[in-house]
């Protein structure tokens, strides 16, 4: 399976959005051909509570690197850390995150950090948009509902990287300079968003 190798014009990128969390870690596969976006498969890794931290770490490892091998995505993105609750909560997201980035690391499969902002950006169009914004956006994008809040994180974590690979790739896009050209990035995000939100006005009769 898996999808054909980033490349030329026409070829199909997979990206792997990964949102890590001690108690839930979600997950989400997306492709992105041309200026579309794909919804390819999300889920949920949520390690039994009663589990050490060692045996959760090992779960969430597994599941990850399950999810790799059965989708065999081009690249993955993670969330960055924000400010966590406390600094108990902020070491075990760390250590969450870090089994994220290590599974990648030991599949060869490259990983960038974006942070939760430019994540809400990207899919919402504002960095201050509120998770429920941002997962009815990803509901729309994609045409799916998540399944949980934490695969439609991961899913749009996907979805923002897929800005970064398809306009960096596509039209080589400096990125973080703002709006390209008259705001338009062919093959890029904004052409997906555009088609998807196109599509989703279609089948709704036209009702936003």
């Amino acid at each position: 399976g898996g999808f054909a190798r980033f490349g030329g014009v026409g070829s199909v990128m997979g990206i792997l959005g990964i949102a890590p969390g001690w108690r839930c870690t979600g997950w989400g596969v997306i492709a992105l051909d041309g200026g579309r976006l794909q919804h390819i498969a999300n889920g949920a890794i949520q390690p039994k509570p009663t589990l050490d931290d060692a045996a959760r770490l090992q779960i969430i490892f597994d599941g990850l690197c399950e999810v790799i091998n059965l989708h065999q995505p081009d690249q993955a993105a993670i969330e960055q850390i924000f400010v966590a609750r406390s600094a108990g909560s902020a070491l075990r997201l760390g250590m969450a995150r870090g089994v994220g980035i290590l599974a990648c690391g030991v599949n060869r499969l490259g990983v960038g950090e974006i942070s939760a902002r430019a994540v809400k950006k990207a899919v919402a169009g504002t960095g201050t948009a509120d998770k429920k914004q941002v997962q009815d956006m990803v509901t729309r994008l994609l045409a799916v509902t998540a399944q949980n809040a934490d695969a439609a994180d991961a899913l749009a974590i996907a979805i923002a990287a897929s800005n970064e690979a398809g306009t960096a790739a596509s039209v080589g896009v400096e990125l973080g300079q703002g709006q390209v050209g008259k705001g338009q990035t062919t093959g890029g995000l904004s052409a997906a968003i555009a088609a998807a939100l196109a599509r989703d006005d279609a089948s709704n009769g036209g009702k936003t």
